[in-house]
């Protein structure tokens, strides 16, 4: 019994660190190419207490798109910002799934030439923004070439929600 127990345990604990996939696809113009792409996205060697690489990667159904590594994150949610900086392109924002603590960043992504490359820095998110519906980014509609952009931040004490206009090209 113990020589079937052995390799069953070995069997599952390595499954748990095994690539998962997101189900869910995101659809875009990522490119700027008129067609509509897919993202999805994979993570490697993580387990539920976020044990191990954990590193999840946005891949693309347009293989020509180049993938997007993001280290620590245990999967998480990704959006479709539209086109931010005017370039003829959608942005990709990615908010990742973590097991220690209610901050966690939100990246944002644009496609230069072939290369992802961030929009602008990440942008430090808490739960209760979260929990109070304040998106992270959303095109200023007063100002062309900027970006409202909303952060969670520890200010006396407690944490603060601010939203400013900055520009983005």
């Amino acid at each position: 019994m113990k020589t079937l127990i052995i390799p069953v345990i070995a069997l599952f604990s390595s499954y748990s660190f095994a690539q998962q996939t997101n189900e869910e696809k995101l659809q875009g113009d990522f490119d700027g190419s008129g067609t509509k792409e897919y993202a999805y996205t994979k993570v490697s060697e993580c387990c539920e207490e976020c044990e191990g690489k954990c590193e999840t990667t946005i891949y693309f159904s347009d293989k020509n798109i180049k993938p997007i590594k993001i280290i620590p994150a245990n999967q998480g949610s990704l959006y479709n910002l539209g086109d931010l900086n005017g370039d003829g392109k959608d942005e990709i924002g990615f908010y990742p799934n973590w097991c220690t603590s209610c901050w966690h960043p939100f990246y944002v992504y644009t496609l230069d030439k072939t290369d992802w490359k961030p929009l602008l820095p990440p942008i430090s998110t808490h739960c209760n923004q979260w929990e109070e519906e304040q998106f992270p980014i959303r095109k200023d509609p007063k100002k062309k070439g900027y970006v409202i952009v909303t952060s969670s931040k520890w200010i006396d004490d407690d944490i603060k929600i601010i939203s400013e206009s900055v520009k983005v090209n």
